[in-house]
């Protein structure tokens, strides 16, 4: 191609179709004070995107250290050692873009809470809730061919929220943290558990104002028949990145 095709070649792309607000979360939630201290109170200041923005980060997955789909620490752990405490639960599902297309070799971030309701970060030291020494807590997968993700790992616990004007409990949920195919498509959300009578009960979950947003962050339960282990409980939960079905943002 000659240069002067190169410069009349028409530009990359760099929005999707904007997604419906009311599907989103409020960024500040009454009674949820982290919600306030981590918002900003500015508008953000908007500047153009570069290249920089709509392609990358590239090859995230060789960057990141993303082998560790199993959250329960096996690698401390031997064969006559206990797992982590808890419900072993298998979670899957496909990161997909707006049009439905698989997003190949994205990496995933997870973290949740263990079978008590306390993180395994010092954040939450104050968690009377004991720690689990054979659960991290946190890990990294990376999404094949067709989008697909999976890991393994313990169903989080319930966990009370004392220190704010309302009393209430945060139901089981998991946070995902996906970077797509650039920082156009970042995502940081939380997947909730399909059934679970905290969740009409919760906060975060309820900030977004759509019950059709709220549906797209709660995973679906996958029969045991349809399971490739046995002896777990298995999970689906797909994730969509930017445009009119993103998947809710997680505050």
């Amino acid at each position: 191609m000659s240069r002067t095709a190169n410069r009349s070649a028409p530009p990359l792309p760099n929005a999707f179709d904007p997604y419906d607000d009311a599907l989103q979360p409020a960024m500040q939630v009454e009674g949820y004070k982290e919600t306030f201290t981590r918002t900003p109170t500015q508008p953000p200041y908007r500047r153009p995107l570069t290249l920089t923005e709509i392609t990358g980060p590239l090859n995230l997955k060789a960057k990141l250290a993303t082998g560790n789909g199993d959250l329960p620490d096996l690698s401390r752990a031997s064969e006559r050692a206990p797992r982590a405490m808890g419900q072993l639960i298998y979670v899957t599902g496909r990161l997909l873009d707006e049009d439905a297309a698989p997003i190949r070799d994205s990496v995933i971030e997870i973290w949740h809470a263990n079978a008590g309701g306390r993180y395994a970060h010092q954040a939450d030291a104050h968690n009377p809730a004991p720690l689990d020494p054979n659960f991290i807590g946190s890990g990294r997968t990376v999404t094949d061919h067709d989008g697909r993700y999976r890991f393994l790992t313990i169903k989080p616990g319930a966990y009370p929220v004392p220190d704010h004007a309302t009393r209430w409990w945060r139901p089981p949920h998991i946070h995902l943290s996906i970077f797509g195919e650039g920082f156009m498509s970042r995502l940081v959300t939380q997947m909730f558990f399909p059934g679970d009578p905290l969740n009409e009960l919760d906060l975060i979950r309820n900030a977004v104002p759509d019950p059709k947003g709220r549906e797209r962050m709660t995973a679906r339960a996958i029969p045991m028949m349809d399971m490739p282990m046995v002896g777990v409980l298995g999970f689906e939960h797909d994730l969509v990145v930017r445009g009119r079905r993103q998947t809710p943002f997680g505050v």
